[in-house]
């Protein structure tokens, strides 16, 4: 059975770059009709909170991305233990002893002198007696993961083949002074044991591939059969990264902005391919045009812009039934098809629907500066009933009054009716506040 996961460190919130990663392995995994599951990478304790940790299945709940299953490597510690003594006892796992400022000052020699900052492995050559006195020193070995030469191959999802030779990376560290497993060696694990078929995640993961593709052989003592993808990473407008850090664009800052998750869906789903970004309201409609071999290896940009305008896209297209409910969970349970029909089209958020129940219905006054025109305007407003010729012929009449024509005519009245220069046509903003009401602000305006 086809299985993904998606594995962020609860070090932060979601931002956009690793919700698109989360998307698309939600979507992979949802078109083969496998198992997607959820796993918290928790085992830095310096840096990992339970808030993020929670917040983050809160954001996948909200974008709709149901997981099979969860899994927190905090409680699998002993399966890396136990995987460690196997790659000790193969040889491939040995202690060091460095200082971090040993490790730097031998980069900096190996950088001065046109070297990639390769660790020497000085610590394969460390005798008994010398292994012995750094003990006695208290120093605590780290555990570095042993390159054997060769060529690491796999056919990428997105990128093709990509070919390592083995003897030109790094012996990464795979286990902290303190005894804590890298990421790298915790994921190999957990990739390994919970059967993972597919890994799909950022291009910044690609060197890590070669090194986990070397453990995972050691440990399974089989080629290695998952198969890769590795995206380009989304940049903003101007060719920036996207933190996890921004806090203007993680998904709990977007949400509390107003921002819909079929909009965040619809955006990502389509960034990074050919195809144009079209809104959904569903994922369902995003599954069925779904294809990984759609992503290409360019770097896609995201204009945060984008997002607000499929948010507008997105209401527009939802129909008085569908927002209904939405409307009396606010409280407005009055309003009608025909105050939807008029707000719709001019909301970029839900949160702004109260505001315009209020400026039709609510007890509002507005300043405007043109008071002759208001009081021509209010001496001239027809009597009722009205229709949808109604505001032509007031307007025709105040016009006639003050040779006032354009937006010298209309923006006064449209700032003293509503408080804004833009917004819902004021021939059929009219009919729905009615005479009294227009009435009302026209005097409480010239007030």
């Amino acid at each position: 059975m086809t299985k993904l996961r998606f594995a962020p460190s609860p070090t932060g919130y979601l931002h956009l770059g690793n919700t698109r990663t989360a998307l698309i392995n939600w979507l992979y995994a949802r078109t083969h009709g496998g198992k997607f599951i959820l796993r918290l990478d928790d085992t830095d304790v310096q840096r990992s909170e339970q808030k993020y940790a929670e917040q983050i299945q809160e954001d996948l709940h909200w974008l709709g991305l149901t997981y099979d299953e969860m899994i927190k490597q905090s409680d699998r510690l002993l399966h890396y233990e136990k995987a460690a003594e196997v790659l000790k006892a193969q040889g491939r796992l040995y202690p060091c002893f460095e200082t971090p400022e040993e490790l730097d000052l031998q980069r900096k020699i190996q950088l001065s002198s046109g070297k990639p900052p390769l660790y020497n492995r000085a610590a394969l050559s460390l005798t008994p007696s010398q292994v012995a006195k750094y003990k006695e020193e208290g120093r605590k070995p780290h555990w570095r993961f042993k390159m054997e030469k060769g060529e690491i191959r796999w056919h990428d999802l997105i990128r093709g083949d990509v070919i390592y030779q083995a003897e030109l990376l790094n012996d990464s560290i795979l286990i902290r002074e303190d005894g804590s497993p890298v990421y790298t060696l915790a994921t190999s694990v957990d990739d390994l044991e919970m059967e993972i078929t597919h890994i799909i995640r950022g291009e910044d993961h690609v060197t890590n591939t070669a090194l986990q593709i070397q453990i995972m052989e050691v440990l399974h003592e089989k080629p290695n059969s998952i198969q890769f993808g590795h995206l380009a990473l989304i940049a903003g407008s101007q060719g920036e990264g996207l933190s996890k850090r921004e806090g203007s664009l993680s998904l709990l800052q977007l949400r509390k902005d107003g921002l819909e998750p079929m909009a965040i869906n619809s955006v990502l789903a389509k960034l990074g391919t050919s195809d144009p970004i079209t809104p959904h309201l569903s994922l369902k409609g995003i599954l069925s045009d779904f294809d990984i071999k759609k992503f290409g290896r360019s770097v896609p940009k995201l204009n945060p812009e984008d997002l607000w305008q499929m948010n507008i896209k997105i209401i527009q297209m939802l129909s008085y039934d569908q927002i209904k409910p939405y409307l009396e969970t606010i409280g407005l349970k009055d309003a009608t098809p025909e105050f939807w029909a008029l707000v719709q089209k001019n909301i970029t958020k839900f949160q702004d629907i109260k505001e315009w129940w209020t400026i039709c219905y609510g007890h509002k006054a507005f300043a405007e500066e043109n008071k002759s025109l208001l009081e021509t305007a209010e001496y001239s407003l027809p009597p009722e009933p009205w229709d949808e010729s109604t505001f032509k012929s007031w307007m025709d009449n105040v016009k006639e009054e003050t040779d006032l024509k354009g937006k010298d005519l209309f923006m006064p009245i449209r700032r003293a009716l509503t408080g804004k220069e833009h917004g819902p046509e004021l021939k059929d903003l009219i009919l729905l506040m009615g005479r009294p009401k227009v009435l009302n602000r026209l005097q409480s305006a010239r007030a």
